[in-house]
């Protein structure tokens, strides 16, 4: 955000991002497609209103990544000519010379992934420097400028070496550097005068101009395209358009069996209808993941207003291009199946540090993927995604709870969201039967209960578990028992309710309760209690059908029974 005007995410200029060892890269990629969307979208004759380019400073450690790749192959097949990256290629790294281990064609890898490559002379040789830049800012691809530099530059004892990267130079050190440089060792943090004049003349008297000569185009773009002002206000307050839900889709209870990644398919194209800068896509699995955007165009380079990113088999760089989205004021979205999100663990992190509103769709949540075998079922990752701080995890039941949460991940304006979703088909519970799936909200809600006082069992879970927990409940009514079944699709949401709605879901009078939940069974405890059961799979799956294998693993009704025998 600009740093005089915090309201606005976007000023006449340069964008800056920045990330650990080449989730920045990928960050600033999605920077560069949201500067062309935006463009494409809010440009009219006339009035450039987006014209900014993207300028990424990387290292050795960025350009050996994987991520940092990912992020190259994918910039140089969009051809994102508004790209810059300059290398500061000093070849130290913390263990000594990058020599140790790294050896190929920078240039030539960058070229060959569709970018144009400059090399300066020296970090030193400012004019040499500037005409690489402006060579940069003028051609039709990403640019990689490679930069030799003198890490610990003027350091008698540490130039070039990895003493200089990852620690002080230490006092006696830094007064012989000062010394050979030609400065007075006994000042510390001064800036020359006719350094900071010289900044503060073009920083602020060049910049204040050219901002206010944006402000002033923008006034009359306003008057004389005021929808798409208005557009453009909504996202840099990161507001959606009022509104934005009210198409969001319901369900009956005739509704029948639907898997919830169904259900979040139709809630994505009824939001993304209302929202036009909703822009996303899947690491190959669009069609599995339902978030193709019907009636988009792809982002490339001849449709830069294209919503629906084909990502290709590049997970972590996919998710730090959604970071990248984010920052630039877009409502990102992206897709893979719950057992690949370890590939964006580290991203989550970062939108979650950012504060983004991020919104992760995770298909494929369990071992309901069935034959697909245990490399494809997810056992550790709901948890996993669960003690990420800042990250809120939700896991519908039925399509209803679907429906709500992607109402409460587009709501979600602090950072980011994942949705965990099923392959397979789950009961739709009858609304007339069942508490609001508005309760999906509060992240946990008494979903229904036997009449006649307080609860002697409770029952909880998650996504397509809670229907087991409905079915157990049903047997134990019929043997005289009060019986309370809690859909609890969120922990984060339920933990910042006040603590009177939590007793009052789970209340502590209550010590017979069983969660039930396919996959591990970590962090339950704090919900069930010392005299508490648990019903999950802390092993791989195996190669089944999905019906078989919630059998053969004992996530099942009868478990649920068994699992209360047991406490009382």
């Amino acid at each position: 955000k600009c740093a005089g005007h915090p309201e606005y995410r976007h000023c006449p200029g340069v964008e800056t991002t920045t990330g650990p060892l080449g989730q920045g890269l990928g960050n600033s990629v999605g920077m560069a497609v949201a500067e062309r969307f935006l463009a494409a979208h809010f440009n009219k004759p006339g009035f450039d209103l987006v014209s900014h380019r993207v300028i990424a400073l990387c290292g050795d450690g960025d350009i050996m990544e994987g991520v940092g790749m990912e992020a190259a192959s994918l910039a140089g097949h969009l051809k994102l000519s508004n790209l810059t990256w300059v290398y500061d290629a000093n070849k130290i790294t913390i263990d000594g010379g990058t020599d140790l281990c790294f050896s190929e064609d920078v240039a030539g890898r960058f070229e060959a992934s569709g970018w144009h490559v400059v090399t300066a002379t020296d970090a030193n040789d400012v004019d040499h420097l500037d005409s690489c830049m402006q060579e940069a800012f003028g051609h039709e691809l990403p640019t990689l400028v490679i930069v030799p530099s003198r890490i610990g530059y003027g350091s008698p004892n540490k130039e070039n070496t990895s003493g200089a990267h990852g620690a002080p130079l230490g006092e006696e050190e830094i007064r012989l550097t000062k010394e050979a440089l030609g400065c007075d060792p006994s000042q510390s943090f001064h800036v020359p005068s006719e350094v900071k004049d010289a900044m503060t003349q073009k920083a602020l008297e060049q910049g204040a101009a050219t901002e206010n000569a944006w402000n002033e185009m923008f006034e009359r773009y306003r008057a004389e395209w005021p929808a798409e002002a208005g557009q453009w206000d909504d996202i840099q307050a990161g507001r959606l358009p009022e509104g934005f839900d009210a198409e969001l889709p319901t369900y009956a209870a005739d509704a029948g069996s639907i898997a919830s990644r169904k259900a979040s398919g139709v809630a994505l194209q009824s939001a993304a209808a209302a929202v036009p800068w909703m822009v996303g896509g899947s690491a190959d699995l669009a069609g599995s993941n339902q978030t193709l955007l019907k009636g988009e165009d792809a982002q490339s380079a001849e449709t830069p207003g294209g919503r629906n990113v084909f990502f290709g088999i590049r997970e972590h760089v996919m998710a730090s291009i959604a970071n990248g989205m984010a920052l630039s004021g877009l409502r990102p979205f992206v897709s893979t199946f719950l057992v690949f999100s370890d590939y964006c663990r580290s991203v989550h992190r970062l939108s979650a540090m950012m504060g983004l509103p991020v919104i992760y769709v995770y298909t494929h949540d369990s071992i309901g993927v069935g034959e697909d075998g245990p490399t494809h079922q997810p056992i550790e990752h709901v948890a996993s995604l669960r003690s990420i701080p800042g990250l809120t995890v939700i896991r519908p039941a039925d399509a209803n709870e679907t429906t709500e949460a992607w109402r409460s991940a587009l709501a979600r304006t602090d950072g980011p969201t994942a949705l965990i979703l099923s392959r397979q088909g789950l009961p739709t519970m009858d609304p007339d039967a069942v508490a609001s799936a508005t309760g999906v909200h509060r992240g946990a809600y008494v979903l229904c209960e036997t009449k006649g006082g307080d609860p002697q069992i409770i029952l909880m879970g998650t996504g397509s578990e809670v229907s087991l927990c409905m079915e157990a409940a049903e047997k134990l009514e019929r043997d005289g028992r009060r019986v309370r079944v809690v859909s609890m699709p969120s922990w984060e949401m339920f933990e910042t309710q006040d603590a009177a709605y939590r007793e009052s879901v789970l209340p502590a009078s209550c010590r017979c309760r069983v969660a039930i939940e396919a996959g591990a069974t970590f962090g339950w405890e704090r919900y069930v209690g010392l005299d508490g059961r648990v019903i999950g799979r802390d092993d791989f799956g195996a190669s089944a059908p999905a019906t078989q294998l919630f059998q053969e693993f004992g996530i099942t009704a009868d478990a649920i029974l068994n699992a209360v025998s047991e406490i009382e």
